[in-house]
């Protein structure tokens, strides 16, 4: 399954890591809830609408962007995706366990999940992140678990410059067994 999922807490250098694969040449997806936060804030809006309101954005822009790559033949990277847009929604308003197991089971990602961890290094808000760094943590706590119960295997990426994080990355694809 060529649908790979870069996942984290804000500010973990997902999205440096994304440019590094897209520099070598593998198809990448930003996250959506920075460009939803982006887009409000553009029109005078505040950052965020209601928490569902904004999971459920999230959500139908990630499947989008899921559906958009589905006949892809190589690797694409996802900074976050579908799963986690479906986490957000399941948080507030949750779903039978039949439904929520359709849902996902409709929107797999390859098994192998890349988490980066909480590096206060190199933490820093800016326009779309308002997050504390414990909030980073927090965010990072609750994807792991989501995951692991969504039955995703997590792959924890060093915290190194982000070419040797995209290597790390690779090779840990080629060669998921070692």
């Amino acid at each position: 399954m060529p649908r790979v999922v870069i996942t984290g807490g804000p500010g973990a250098g997902k999205t440096t890591l994304l440019a590094e694969l897209a520099a070598r040449g593998y198809k990448t997806v930003s996250e959506s809830a920075r460009a939803i936060i982006a887009e409000r804030v553009a029109h005078g809006e505040s950052p965020r609408p209601d928490p569902l309101t904004f999971a459920r954005e999230i959500l139908h822009r990630d499947i989008e962007k899921y559906r958009r790559h589905s006949h892809e033949p190589s690797w694409v990277f996802f900074d976050r995706g579908v799963v986690e847009a479906i986490a957000m929604v399941h948080e507030i308003e949750p779903l039978s366990p039949d439904e929520l197991g359709a849902t996902l089971s409709v929107y797999r990602f390859h098994p192998l999940v890349f988490v980066l961890p909480p590096w206060e290094a190199i933490y820093r808000t800016d326009a779309e992140r308002d997050q504390t760094f414990a909030d980073a943590i927090d965010v990072h706590d609750r994807v792991v678990r989501w995951y692991r119960s969504c039955d995703y295997v997590l792959h924890e990426v060093p915290r190194l410059p982000a070419a040797q994080r995209a290597e790390h990355l690779v090779e840990a694809l080629a060669n998921p067994r070692g």
